[in-house]
């Protein structure tokens, strides 16, 4: 009697564990009510015409691991994959393009492409960009996770968190000094090395031209430390002031170092509101490297 009690409460719990287990599958929390989530908690109107969309997988994915990262780089989806983060929060595009517009490549066959998208498929990957709205709070993430990182948090202007004056140093030594603090292998200066500054400004990324050289034009502003800019724009207007005896200078970071550690403090605020996995940073390697 006892065996047969046994036996068909087995049976039935082997009955129920399918049920079990997809009512478990059913109450994980997805891509998309993740993404609901950071809507909801990043303080700005969320816009209609934006970039911040998905851009590959399926919303619907129950997520494993959230990973934030400057660049969704085909060396990040790797280390996202092999870490078990299949929700991948990027900042800046993931196809080569501001929109993430694939028509044109897909209708040349590109092999760099397709194995990318390959590779997202095979691994089951969900892609979402956060650009605009970590941009748009107040103050804006990637600014402060970048302020953070450069230890520079006691030398901002209070009413302008691009503008700084520091204790007086050599444009050199500015450059040295930044390039340590962010681990650049390939940090770039326009300038007289020994130019005595103290008054700084930061453009991280590429606010264009025009942007880059307002900031250039203030009188509380000897040294632009940038992301990236064209060599006949921002870059050749920089190297004419300081031909010139403007006592203007450039300290050029790169895109990705300019803005990486913005999206490393994206990571430590998604821990706030998203507790049910893992969430954790990817920093995007620098692409380029200093020839001997």
């Amino acid at each position: 009697m006892i065996r047969t009690l046994f036996i068909a409460l087995s049976l039935g719990a082997l009955l129920h564990t399918p049920a079990i287990a997809q009512d478990a599958q059913a109450n994980r929390l997805t891509a998309r009510q993740a993404i609901e989530r950071i809507q909801k908690n990043v303080g700005v109107t969320w816009r209609s015409q934006t970039v911040d969309t998905f851009k590959a997988g399926d919303p619907d994915t129950p997520v494993t691991g959230i990973a934030t990262t400057m660049m969704a780089t085909y060396d990040v989806l790797q280390r996202a994959a092999a870490a078990g983060d299949n929700l991948v929060i990027t900042h800046e595009p993931t196809f080569y393009g501001h929109t993430d517009e694939t028509a044109a490549l897909a209708a040349e066959n590109d092999a760099v492409l397709a194995t990318k998208q390959a590779f997202i498929e095979k691994h089951h990957l969900v892609i979402w960009r956060f650009h605009d709205h970590w941009h748009a709070r107040t103050p804006d993430g990637i600014q402060t996770g970048m302020i953070r990182a450069l230890g520079w948090e006691k030398f901002r202007n209070p009413g302008n968190n691009h503008l700084f004056v520091i204790p007086e140093t050599t444009l050199d030594n500015l450059a040295s000094s930044i390039k340590q603090r962010l681990g650049i292998r390939t940090l770039r200066v326009v300038g007289d090395p020994a130019m005595r500054v103290t008054k700084l400004a930061l453009n991280p990324g590429y606010p264009g031209f025009p942007g880059e050289r307002h900031m250039l034009q203030r009188d509380d502003v000897e040294v632009l430390v940038m992301g990236e800019g064209l060599e006949w724009e921002t870059i050749e207007y920089g190297a004419d002031a300081a031909a010139e005896g403007k006592h203007k200078a450039l300290v050029i970071l790169g895109h990705i170092p300019s803005e990486q550690a913005g999206m490393e403090d994206c990571a430590r605020w998604l821990k706030g509101f998203v507790t049910e996995v893992p969430v954790e940073f990817i920093a995007t390697a620098e692409p380029f490297w200093p020839a001997k």
